[in-house]
Parts: structure tokens; C-alpha cells; sequence
């Protein structure tokens, strides 16, 4: 999940707000026109700026250069960065992310953060001890929106995701949101770089009983996996135990229902509630 247990300020993330206003109102431009100008949306521009949102590395380039801020921007960034309200084991991987060409995940305890909706990144968070302050919510759910931003980076990175029924037949956090996660989980499956596959409840032939994982492929066409368990993550770069991941997901993939055949199964959970 990627969660921190250390306590990280959000004053950070104000501070960079604070400056990327002062910035824009230089350069004569409304938030809306800075959006414009940086093909995001107005809200995106807003939330950042009011120090609510993470800003993506993408971003602050693309602020630096559209307003002529001498650097300044970029190095108040430096002492944000989107690794904040992440793990320190989870941080390696997250900064990864960022330049892969593909990613695949297996998930058997949470719906992947990146498809996660901010109620239910809520709930998870809450329900597992140590309970965080608000200060250390509100920074993880930033960090979690601003890796969410992924989805839809250009160049696009090709999606895998692979999820357990068993997590969804939970309804963590109760119907309300529930519902709100089934309807951004089919919003995400038209998504044309998204490919989404729910393992059914019943499915006597399964690769993937030794836990989840991650794949990774960077822009050199290197294979990289990463796994996860209690307070620990690890990096994974041999060779062999990559070629062991990889086989175990194509296996998980022949194993999981289709994406269109998992987008029906939504369907009717979502029309259950």
C-alpha cells in the first residue's frame, strides 16, 4: 500500500503553493490560463496551489518554464517531492513509476492505490494501526493522488491490474463507498492504456497464493519487480527471480477473468448495492 509511518509536514506543500501563486500573479495569468497553458485542469492547478495536492515532477517543469521562475519553483520542489506520505521502502519504486513503460500489479489485500478513490484510500488508512494524525492522512492521500496522475501521463504507460473479487466483496468503508470505488473502477476500465482483470472467488488454479507483486519495465526495456509485506518492501532486479514474477503474472492473467468479462462482473456488483 505504500503507507508512512513517519510524521511528514504538509506545511511543504503550502510553501510550494505559496510560491507558484506568487509566480503566476507575476506573469499576469489566472489559474485557469495557467491551466490552459499547461494542459491540466483547473482544478489541478487550484489544489496545487493551495498546497492540497502533490505536484508530479511533469508539473513542476512545466510551471518553471511557463512562468520564469529562475529555478525557484524547482527548488522548493525539492523539498516536497511526491515521495512524501510514502513509505520509505515504497519510495525507490514510486520514483520508478514515473518514467516506466509498463506496469503490472496482482492485489490481494486493497485495490491498487492507483485505482484507488480518496474515500477509500481514507478508510484503508484508518483501519490499519497505527492510527495517523490528520496531518499524516491528508499528506498520504496527497501523495496517493498525485502517483494517480500516472494513469494518464504522457507518454502513457500500458496498465495491468490484476484484483482479488475477495477485496472488493469486502466493501471497505462501507456501501456509499463502495459504490463510489465500483463506478471509478469502471470508469478506469475504459480507459484505452487500463487493462483491468478480477480474479473470481472460485478458482481452483491459482499462481499467485505466494502474495502480490509488482512488474515494471522502464524505458530501456529492463524488467524490474517489487514486493511488498508487513513494515517491509523490496526492489527485485535478478534476472531469474524476474523471469519467476513474470511467468507467475501471465500465468494470473490466463487464470483472472477477461477485462471485458471483469467489467461486467463490476457491473452487477455495482448494480447489487
Amino acid at each position: 500500500m505504500g503507507n508512512s509511518t513517519e510524521h511528514e509536514p504538509v506545511g511543504s506543500l503550502k510553501a510550494f503553493g505559496a510560491a507558484l501563486k506568487v509566480f503566476r500573479e507575476r506573469a499576469l495569468l489566472t489559474q485557469e490560463q495557467l491551466a490552459e497553458r499547461l494542459n491540466y485542469s483547473h482544478a489541478s492547478v487550484a489544489s496545487v496551489e493551495q498546497g492540497r495536492r502533490m505536484p508530479t515532477t511533469h508539473f513542476v517543469e512545466g510551471v518553471e518554464e511557463a512562468l520564469e521562475s529562475f529555478g525557484v519553483l524547482r527548488a522548493v520542489a525539492r523539498h516536497v517531492g511526491r515521495q512524501r506520505g510514502l513509505a520509505v521502502w515504497f519510495r525507490e519504486w514510486a520514483l520508478l513509476e514515473e518514467t516506466a513503460v509498463s506496469l503490472c500489479t496482482y492485489e490481494c489485500r486493497v485495490v491498487p492505490g492507483l485505482l484507488q478513490t480518496e474515500a477509500y484510500t481514507r478508510a484503508v488508512m484508518l483501519n490499519v494501526p497505527p492510527p495517523p494524525t490528520e496531518e499524516q492522512l491528508e499528506q498520504r492521500i496527497a501523495a496517493r493522488r498525485a502517483r494517480q496522475e500516472l494513469l494518464r501521463r504522457e507518454p502513457p504507460i500500458a496498465f495491468s491490474f490484476i484484483v482479488e473479487e475477495a477485496v472488493l466483496l469486502r466493501h471497505t468503508g462501507g456501501e456509499e463507498v463502495t459504490r463510489e470505488l465500483l463506478d471509478h473502477l469502471l470508469a478506469c476500465t475504459e480507459l484505452w492504456n487500463v487493462e483491468l482483470q478480477v480474479m473470481p472467488l472460485r478458482q481452483p488454479y491459482h499462481a499467485g497464493t505466494d502474495g502480490v507483486m509488482q512488474l515494471l519495465e522502464t524505458p530501456e526495456h529492463q524488467w524490474l519487480g517489487y514486493s511488498e509485506g508487513q513494515q517491509t518492501g523490496q526492489l527485485i532486479s535478478d534476472p531469474q527471480d524476474i523471469s519467476l514474477m513474470q511467468m507467475r503474472y501471465a500465468k494470473l492473467r490466463s487464470q483472472a477473468l477477461s477485462p471485458a468479462d471483469s467489467a461486467e462482473l463490476l457491473t452487477r456488483m455495482r448494480g447489487a448495492l
